[in-house]
């Protein structure tokens, strides 16, 4: 009995040798990799809070819970920052031509911030002989690739129950295919540092207005995706990229070039009066939309978008006043497919009495339609 109330007591003290044994081993981790967080996050437990639990967790999903595995990519990812002095690059100028080659706007449904990458900007032969012409040149993308992540990263809340990741869309039209050799070198490049560097920051990957030399190049890059990175992929060719988009992303939230509502510098709707709302318009059959105008002189703003359009549309303006006569806002006016530059329709209209506007779809197609629309009334004293 006394070796058994021996054993217990030494507990604590093999325990308490255990915990200094461990936090010396961390110790000189953090002095060989002289970094003591990540993405603003300290690594280990003893030092750490939740987002802690969170950083390591993504090394976990992304080598499966296989924890040797994933505590060698973890070192690797160390050392590559180390070796490449990432944690600078957020302070690193990389000139305006390609700004408009990535950039980060909105949130989808989950709260992701979306991140958009034109691929197409590089059809200009000056722009690509910059980017990709030379091995310096390639080095000098990689790292702008790379400062975009970090970018993205500060926006993400890292604890748990938070947003942890981001959604990619990656816009093919009119890119360079997979033909040209520098493309292909930078793309598998920049495939491989994030998918090792950066685990589980990617909640999707969406490719739209996809050509049909895509499945080439995916096939090229295959084998240097793991099957977790593979099973985020969607495609989407032109004709469904607002369909795709829509699943994901709020419609006030997708960029109108894109079927969206969402437009630059837009003083109209602001955030408070952004929302957008849905109505299914069942095949030869028809709804419509009551906007209130009590006040004279108020401005009534209304966006509509009917996806792959081929409806009847008109509005009116019906007065309260009996006495009074319709006013034909828009004469019934057959909408057809567009490209999806032009965005939803928006219209104004000042009332000088009281009434409502009234608008009319009619789908006479044999097809359901997805109908979208939002409108907001501005008072007269508000000019």
């Amino acid at each position: 009995m006394k070796a058994e109330k021996g054993d217990e007591e030494a507990q604590p003290e093999d325990a308490g040798q255990e915990k200094a044994t461990q936090q010396c081993e961390e110790k000189k981790f953090e002095e060989k990799n002289n970094i003591l967080c990540l993405w603003g996050v300290p690594l280990f437990p003893s030092k750490g809070g939740e987002a802690t639990d969170v950083i390591l967790l993504k090394f976990l999903r992304a080598r499966e819970f296989k924890v040797n595995d994933a505590f060698e990519m973890l070192k690797n990812t160390l050392q590559w920052r180390k070796d490449g002095n990432i944690d600078s690059v957020l302070e690193e100028e990389f000139g305006a031509e390609l700004g408009s080659a990535a950039y980060m706007n909105g949130i989808d449904k989950e709260g992701h911030p979306v991140c958009y990458n034109i691929y197409g900007v590089f059809a200009d032969e000056e722009l690509y002989k910059k980017t990709f012409g030379t091995g310096e040149n390639r080095r000098h993308f990689l790292r702008w690739r790379f400062q975009l992540m970090e970018k993205g990263i500060q926006k993400l809340d890292l604890r748990p129950g938070g947003v942890t990741s981001l959604l990619q869309i990656n816009d093919l039209k009119n890119s360079p295919g997979p033909s040209r050799k520098e493309l292909r070198i930078a793309m598998k490049q920049a495939v491989g540092a994030l998918q090792d560097n950066y685990p589980e920051y990617v909640a999707r990957n969406i490719f739209i207005n996809v050509p049909f030399w895509f499945y080439a190049l995916n096939a090229l890059l295959s084998p240097f995706l793991t099957q977790r990175s593979k099973s985020k992929f969607m495609v989407a060719c032109p004709a469904k990229v607002t369909d795709t988009l829509l699943k994901y992303i709020p419609a006030e939230e997708v960029p109108v070039q894109y079927g969206g509502f969402k437009r630059e510098n837009d003083f109209e709707f602001s955030d408070q009066d952004a929302a957008v709302s849905e109505i299914s318009i069942k095949a030869g059959s028809t709804v419509t939309i009551e906007i209130p105008a009590e006040e004279v002189g108020s401005t009534s703003i209304w966006e509509l978008l009917v996806l792959n359009w081929e409806v009847n549309y008109k509005v009116e303006f019906v007065p309260f006043d009996q006495g009074s006569y319709t006013i034909i806002v828009q004469k019934s006016k057959k909408m057809v497919s567009q490209s999806l530059e032009a965005g939803p329709i928006r219209n104004t209209f000042i009332n000088n009495e009281s009434g409502k506007l009234v608008l009319t779809i009619d789908n006479t197609s044999s097809k359901k339609k997805r109908l979208l629309y939002r409108y907001k009334t501005k008072k007269s004293s508000s000019f």
